[in-house]
């Protein structure tokens, strides 16, 4: 069978090497010249199966009236005369709810652990590296009752087969010696010693680089247009080439995995997706034996920061802002972020050198992923992954593939089949 797949980021390459190793004939169209340069350019490195609560969960409510009216605050909400914008904020609301949000959590955690294996058996297969480290993730608190309340979710997502600790605050610095500064204002954490860490950008080039080895065609530098319609189906998808003017590609499958940008593109076929921009940023340090950075990946959970460790960079991001498709870095959240670091790691690398980057996660309400088949035939969704791209790629390229193969993908999840 023949399969286009729009979108180059990290969903868009590991559906088309799942699909390569499948027999079928692949070609990835994506508007920037290269492959990743996008959402999956700079994100936070965590490979977090533990990780599988949602930003949409009861306790939402309490940090959101915190969180009102500050600029830095973890959670941003930029009203905008946009519809989608409303109805997106709408929904997030609903999924708050406790039997929504414990089934939503139920739903990331399977495919992130069928993700995780599948992560594992590709790296043993073609000896991939991307800085990769296997040391755990550890989410640090400063607040006793926010513990407490991850101590029990930690003891509920046990009975699902999830590994999380609960670790007091001297455990923590033993773990990551670099929390020694900040022990004493450490409540306590959770450590998930099977979950994983990585340059996701290097991982997508370099994933991108074997598929083409394989006969993967990408057609790098072409806009995506529309699709068009004909006959209950997809007859191809106008793009724009990098010299102007306009090609028709066809093929037997189409996949949309175009991040924040797949609802614009559906909705001109008639297909209204829950996937909203919500705007990351991140930042990188330049760092090394001189300086006293953290190796073990972590989470900062009264700020919704990660850090990661990619060789000689220290890697930190998070926030989420609801500010449509606007992509420009605020320096006042760039900054907060900034301060929090040499707050806690007085050492941590080159401030002076820090690279800022902000982009846009295509988030759903309640952070499930899209993935699975659409009222076309021949037309398929890989989007939708929010804060999880990373963590939940290589599950969601191997399971789209088996539904294009007319296969039921190994994992109990809410696919669209």
């Amino acid at each position: 069978m023949k399969v286009i797949i729009l979108g180059a980021g990290v969903e868009g390459v590991c559906s088309a090497w799942y699909l390569r190793q499948a027999g079928h004939e692949v070609t990835v169209v994506d508007r920037q010249p290269a492959a990743g340069l996008e959402t999956s350019f700079a994100n936070g490195g965590q490979i977090s199966v533990s990780h599988a609560e949602p930003w949409a969960n009861p306790d939402v409510f309490r940090k959101l009236l915190k969180w009102l009216g500050r600029e830095d605050a973890p959670l941003l909400f930029r009203p905008r005369a946009d519809l989608a914008q409303w109805v997106w904020g709408a929904r997030f609301l609903f999924e708050c709810l406790p039997h929504r949000a414990r089934e939503n959590a139920r739903q990331i955690f399977a495919l992130a652990r069928y993700s995780a294996d599948a992560l594992r058996v590709l790296r043993q297969q073609t000896s991939i590296a991307y800085d990769e480290l296997a040391r755990g993730i550890l989410s640090f608190y400063t607040d006793p009752r926010e513990l407490q309340r991850a101590a029990a979710l930690a003891e509920a997502m046990r009975a699902w087969g999830c590994e999380r600790e609960v670790k007091t605050a001297r455990e923590c610095a033993i773990i990551e010696p670099a929390l020694g500064y900040a022990q004493s204002r450490l409540a306590g954490g959770i450590y998930a010693p099977g979950d994983e860490s990585g340059d996701v950008l290097v991982f997508t080039q370099r994933l991108a680089a074997l598929c083409e080895a394989r006969g993967v065609m990408f057609r790098y530098s072409h806009c995506v247009r529309h699709l068009r319609r004909a006959g209950g189906g997809i007859a191809g998808v106008e793009v724009e080439p990098p010299q102007g003017g306009a090609d028709t590609l066809c093929a037997d499958a189409y996949i949309v995995a175009l991040g924040s940008y797949s609802a614009q593109l559906l909705n001109r076929v008639g297909i209204a997706i829950p996937v909203y921009p919500v705007k990351g940023y991140s930042v990188t340090l330049p760092t090394g034996p001189q300086y006293q950075a953290p190796t073990v990946s972590l989470t900062d959970e009264s700020h919704k920061l990660v850090f990661s460790r990619l060789g000689e960079r220290l890697r930190i991001a998070g926030t989420a802002e609801l500010a449509g498709y606007d992509t420009a870095i605020n320096p006042v959240r760039c900054e907060a972020i900034v301060r929090r670091v040499f707050e806690l790691f007085p050492e941590a690398g080159d401030r002076g050198r820090a690279e800022l980057w902000a982009g846009l996660r295509p988030a759903t309400p309640g952070n499930v992923p899209l993935i699975g088949g659409t009222r076309y035939p021949d037309l398929f969704l890989n989007t939708g992954h929010g804060t999880l791209g990373w963590t939940l790629a290589c599950g969601s390229g191997r399971a789209i593939a088996d539904i294009i193969s007319g296969n039921r993908p190994e994992v109990d999840f809410r696919f669209s089949l």
